[in-house]
């Protein structure tokens, strides 16, 4: 199968799957035909040719509003995961200098920061993954076409390529477009002059001071790694930070970034966004009236799936005001042949991992090799703000509604990282100048959501400190596996670490008492 650009692959041969999608009474191109090359659909379509069946994949990026554009693999590859996470780790490289100094390290008192140097070391190892999946493809034997694919029936796909019109037939369809940010055009001036996640990765002129609107995990990752490079921000929120999350660990998380130097406006949002030509900057408005200049506006108020001149009405699928599809626990849409994963499917978690683990369950149905579909309960996830935030199962909120609040204990402990307490981190020297040089409040929070009825089964996990990420995904499997607290209490902890605040967890939200640790050897007891 060719993967050249600009060209369309050969027909193949009549397979025999009429098992598994339908006795067809025509000779189909392919067995597969999936239309998306993020995670879920790469996932899907290598899954599929590896089990034998003929697949086609098609991806096509239309360019953002600002001319931004990239390779295979997604937004998770491009403009999402990957990117952030380094320059997440950028952060708090810079971050992590005053801690060097205190502790020994002869470091020079002003240490510059090089924003294209960083964003051309981020871009080199995003082309280098675009690479690997080409290649990936090729091994698997799908068929890459770059091209927008067009839906045309339950089993036929049209699309252009230099200027000529090609259709190929497949059994199976699976849509895996993915979405992109949202931008209103209310707001004068947002969509021309303002920017989004797809854009600021590549952004080749330094964002200076920023605002950025939203209170998504989106908008405070961004906002958090700025702020970290140095880079003024401020924080524009319609109502509340991270809506959906635990309501006291989203709180922590807005109050951790506070005290690092990002501002937050709530209720406050831009009303018009002007070009301010002389100064080169960009004059915003709020609905208070108050008006600011700043160099860069980046917008982070959901997302809007990818699904619009896909088709989809040719073969009845009508979608909601966000695009997405809906779809059965087997991922089928109400077309038959056709099937949507990730973040285009209404109702999924927007996470790599289970877009992934979605289109190789998929692919593995349609294969006739397993029936097994994704459990969408006790999912982990971590928001990469400067002091992370991972959590697997209910929130406290959603406890409550769900089991009632008789029936929750909540456990928790609030405290400092060792070696931040031992490096003397102070509160941001952006902050008012009475409260700059204080020492910064503990950044840790551990709770537990623990089910009465059940002897304290674990129902949420929620913590907030350095490597949130690789401390949740390890606990996340004994949640899965039904752990109670009685385990936890049981199970030895690694000393001196901020994990082991899991295992002496004793305070409880009901008891009244202070679960803020002001002093000893982070998550541990030492005596």
């Amino acid at each position: 199968m060719s993967l050249n650009k600009g060209k369309p692959c050969r027909r193949v041969a009549e397979l025999s799957l009429e098992s598994i999608v339908g006795l067809m009474p025509w000779t189909y191109d392919y067995d597969l035909a999936v239309i998306g090359g993020g995670s879920g659909g790469l996932a899907a379509a290598k899954e599929a040719a590896q089990l034998g069946l003929k697949v086609v994949l098609f991806d096509y990026v239309k360019p953002t509003a600002k001319g931004t554009t990239w390779g295979l693999g997604g937004t998770c590859v491009n403009v999402g995961c990957i990117p952030k996470k380094i320059m997440h780790y950028a952060g708090l490289l810079g971050k992590s200098i005053k801690d060097a100094r205190y502790l020994g390290w002869n470091l020079p008192e002003y240490t510059q920061f090089d924003w294209n140097l960083l964003v051309e070391k981020v871009q080199n190892y995003i082309k280098m993954l675009n690479f690997s999946y080409k290649v990936s493809l090729r091994s698997a034997k799908v068929c890459y076409i770059n091209a927008l694919a067009y839906i045309t029936t339950n089993n036929e796909i049209e699309y252009f390529l230099n200027e000529k019109s090609y259709k190929i037939h497949s059994r199976a369809i699976i849509i895996a477009v993915g979405s992109r940010p949202f931008v209103p055009r209310d707001v004068p001036g947002a969509f021309e002059l303002t920017i989004t996640s797809d854009d600021i990765f590549s952004l080749e002129k330094s964002p200076g001071k920023t605002l950025i609107v939203g209170g998504s995990y989106i908008a405070l990752e961004c906002a958090s790694f700025l702020n970290d490079l140095n880079f003024d921000v401020t924080v524009s929120v319609r109502s509340v930070v991270l809506r959906g999350f635990d309501r006291q660990c989203s709180n922590k998380v807005m109050n951790n970034l506070e005290e690092l130097g990002v501002k937050f406006k709530f209720k406050n949002l831009p009303s018009k966004i002007e070009k301010c030509e002389r100064e080169d900057k960009l004059l915003v408005t709020y609905t208070n009236g108050e008006r600011d200049l700043f160099d860069t506006v980046l917008y982070a108020v959901g997302r809007v799936a990818e699904t619009k001149n896909l088709g989809l009405e040719n073969v009845g699928i009508i979608v909601g005001l966000d695009g997405k599809i809906p779809v059965n626990e087997r991922d089928e849409t109400s077309a038959t042949n056709v099937y949507a994963v990730g973040d285009v499917a209404q109702g999924r978690l927007e996470l790599t991992p289970t877009a992934i683990q979605a289109g190789e369950y998929l692919a593995r149905r349609l294969a006739a090799v397993s029936s097994k579909i994704v459990n969408y309960n006790n999912v982990p996830t971590t928001v990469f703000a400067s002091y992370e935030y991972s959590s697997v199962g209910y929130s406290q909120e959603k406890a409550k509604e769900y089991f009632g609040k008789e029936n929750i204990e909540v456990y928790l402990r609030e405290f400092s990282s060792l070696e931040l307490s031992a490096a003397h981190r102070l509160k941001n020297e952006r902050l008012w100048a009475d409260e700059f040089d204080k020492e910064a409040s503990p950044q840790c929070l551990s709770k537990l959501i623990c089910l009465k009825s059940e002897d304290e089964k674990v129902v949420g996990f929620h913590f907030i400190g350095p490597n949130a990420g690789e401390i949740c995904q390890g606990f996340a499997l004994a949640i899965k596996l039904g752990a109670k607290k009685s385990d936890f209490d049981e199970l030895i902890g690694i000393h001196p670490t901020d994990a082991e605040s899991f295992c002496t967890l004793s305070v409880t939200l009901a008891s009244g008492q202070d679960f803020r640790v002001s002093a000893g050897c982070g998550g541990g007891k030492c005596g």
